[in-house]
């Protein structure tokens, strides 16, 4: 379960938290996808927006399960280095934006309190509300700084679409857990993931993609 402890460091980052149960499926690929297309369309200046990942069951110190791993090297991502983490206070205290595989994580981020309401989503939930943002009303992100400000703009109109735009179902606004299935299901989820993550990104730093991120194994 959540523990407790930690403190808010300066804000002179923009810090995303992925979060799903075990932090050894969907929130490790959903991490390190977001890292590298912000890595993709950035460069350095993606050090500004700072992308960590935890489970609320975390396995820590675990490795990322193996269709996990096996399915990023196909997209061309470095899986290399992961360890599981079990979610903490501290970990949404610093986040400034946590998006969630499902609802009943979110939940559960909401429940540990710190004023977590307005900056969690699930990642469908935000793709949702993302695409009805008018990108002309945030700021450019020429600078590293202007970059932190470009997200914490997108975040808060998120949040103040919220209870406009609803889901159709909740399933909607979900990304199922893969764990035990097999290598085909794991690739099924992690196109749905890079689907849900693509108008995020683009959101997130005003550069649109140079091309579809694919499996190596199905080019």
């Amino acid at each position: 379960m959540p523990r407790r402890g930690g403190s808010a460091p300066p804000r002179q980052v923009f810090r995303i938290l992925h979060v799903s149960t075990g932090n050894v499926c969907r929130s490790p690929i959903t991490e390190r996808l977001t890292r590298h297309a912000l890595a993709d369309r950035l460069g350095e200046r993606a050090a500004g927006l700072v992308v960590e990942s935890a489970g609320t069951w975390g396995h820590e110190g675990a490795p990322m399960e193996a269709h996990a791993a096996q399915l990023l090297g196909e997209y061309g991502v470095d899986a290399r280095g992961f360890t599981g983490r079990e979610l903490l206070d501290e970990h949404v205290i610093h986040a400034d934006l946590v998006l969630t595989a499902t609802r009943d994580h979110r939940a559960q981020v909401i429940s540990m309190g710190h004023s977590a309401g307005l900056r969690t989503f699930t990642l469908k939930e935000f793709t949702r509300l993302v695409r009805a943002i008018d990108m002309a009303t945030l700021p450019a992100a020429a600078s590293p700084e202007e970059l932190v400000e470009r997200a914490r703009a997108l975040a808060r109109a998120a949040a103040a679409l919220r209870g406009w735009l609803l889901a159709p179902n909740a399933e909607a606004d979900e990304v199922q857990d893969p764990y035990g299935a097999p290598l085909p299901y794991f690739r099924s989820v992690a196109e749905e993931i890079r689907v849900a993550l693509e108008p995020v990104v683009t959101a997130l730093t005003g550069v649109p993609p140079r091309g579809v991120l694919a499996p190596h194994a199905l080019l």
